[in-house]
């Protein structure tokens, strides 16, 4: 069988390219592709080539082919049914931590079962789910705290919505974008620019992928505050005023990121049973407003530069 996949070949420069799948183990699914999201902080930096070599290990998509810096194919926001697999699969509906293309082979315990009423393009968000599960797993909310979230893209606002669910949160976003504002408060929280930002927050969560994001942060911490850092900066340096009232103030800044089940749960929930719970989280259509252009994927090498450099929701690749 033929399958074709997106390859990043050079630095802003992907390409379609066909290749022939194996036969099929016992323990594997044939899945054929129906959407797939793109994550636009990380596959930003792929695109261009600015993950540190430091972390060329560590940035590996489960399911990935190539190396870095190129060419590779990645990505990690794959849904699709399968057309051949173990008896439980057969025919359903799947998400899979797979690169953009459109049949694949995947090992059958990476196919979580996608709830019936989540539809395949709000699936896609099930990846930026899982990211924002594990970083309320390590923020560890507290009923009637203050909360800040800084920046108001998708896996800011899929933060947010969580953190709108627990009683008496005192829950604000912030974000550069005013156009932001609906969205944000739509899911339960209030809105404001950087310079309205409130003090004194016993939990601010940094998700805008700027610097300057952070060390807004760190000014509206209030005593003992958490600081939860969600955006990763690739292979750029980032200034941060730790004299000032950091030390004073006592505050503490922990970093995020969904490679490892957060110490909170790690050891009682596997990284399957995570990306489990995220899908079952977007049974919520309110979150379809986090879906960004819809592009089909043979288009797709064309359009991703721009799609990338964009803001806004999570783009969708569609597959025919």
């Amino acid at each position: 069988m033929k399958a074709r996949a997106l390859w990043i070949v050079a630095p802003g420069l992907a390409e379609i390219r066909e290749e022939a799948l194996p036969p099929r183990t016992p323990d594997q699914a044939l899945v054929r592709m129906l959407a797939s999201g793109v994550s636009r902080g990380t596959e930003r930096l792929v695109l261009h080539g600015r993950v540190p070599e430091s972390q060329w290990e560590a940035m590996r998509a489960p399911l990935m082919a190539g190396e870095f810096p190129f060419p590779l194919k990645y990505g990690y926001a794959a849904v699709g049914v399968v057309e051949d697999g173990p008896a439980p699969l057969q025919g359903r509906r799947v998400f899979c931590l797979h690169p953009h293309q459109d049949l694949f082979l995947a090992p059958a315990g990476m196919c979580i079962p996608v709830p019936d009423a989540v539809p395949d393009q709000r699936a896609v968000l099930a990846a930026n789910m899982e990211t924002a599960v594990n970083a309320l797993w390590d923020a560890r909310p507290l009923v009637g705290e203050r909360a800040l979230v800084i920046g108001a893209g998708v896996v800011g606002l899929l933060i947010a919505a969580l953190l709108a669910r627990i009683p008496g949160l005192d829950l604000v976003v912030c974000d550069t974008d005013p156009g932001r504002a609906a969205l944000a408060e739509s899911l339960g929280a209030r809105f404001c620019a950087a310079e309205d930002a409130p003090e004194g927050c016993d939990l601010a969560v940094h998700a805008s992928g700027d610097p300057a994001g952070l060390r807004l942060a760190l000014s509206r911490a209030g005593f003992e505050g958490r600081i939860v850092e969600a955006s990763w900066h690739g292979d750029r340096e980032v200034a941060l005023p730790l004299g000032e009232g950091f030390h004073a103030r006592r505050l503490s800044i922990l970093s995020t990121q969904v490679g490892h089940v957060a110490p909170a749960m790690r050891g009682r929930r596997s990284p399957a049973e995570r990306l489990a719970l995220a899908l079952s989280l977007l049974d919520d259509a309110r979150l379809d407003a986090l879906l960004g252009p819809m592009v089909p994927f043979t288009a797709l090498p064309g359009a991703l530069p721009a799609l990338l450099s964009g803001t806004g929701g999570c783009p969708v690749v569609t597959y025919k």
